[in-house]
């Protein structure tokens, strides 16, 4: 779950509320065509305080939103599989880029290009951190 941790605007909290909605809508109507119907009917309602300017009106419109959202949630709601709480969620993990230096040298040499390119950008990395930083001393390279 991805909690915010700065301050969120008014218009992310609506745009967030929607977002939400929608999903609820989509788990209750599980049938294409009535799921469209009612997603432009969810739309219509939020197009049309749209140009609410009052901002004690705002806020009372997206207070009645989530208590309306709140009392009309569904049981089960619809994770997709990539989606935090899906079923596939984080389940291809990203490997670092240094597993690609223990690579076999016949398996890095169907990949040249590839390879060639990065060892160049690992000099360029290293040139711009020396400039950054200074080079390390050479007492604290060997343990």
């Amino acid at each position: 779950m991805n909690i915010p941790t700065g301050i969120v605007s008014h218009s992310r909290q609506v745009c967030s509320l929607y977002k939400r909605a929608l999903r609820n809508v989509e788990a209750w109507y599980d049938r294409r065509e009535i799921f469209r119907y009612r997603a432009v009917l969810l739309r219509k309602r939020f197009d049309d305080n749209r140009d609410v300017k009052d901002m004690a009106v705002a806020a009372r419109l997206l207070e009645e939103g989530e208590k309306e959202l709140f009392n009309t949630t569904h049981y089960q709601l619809v994770k997709k599989a990539n989606s935090p709480g899906g079923c596939a969620y984080e389940r291809e993990v990203e490997l670092p880029d240094w597993v690609l230096d223990y690579w076999h040298p016949l398996e890095k040499a169907q990949y040249p290009e590839f390879f060639a390119k990065r060892e160049e950008r690992k000099k360029q990395y290293i040139q711009m951190w020396e400039a950054q930083y200074g080079k390390p001393d050479p007492k604290d390279l060997h343990h």
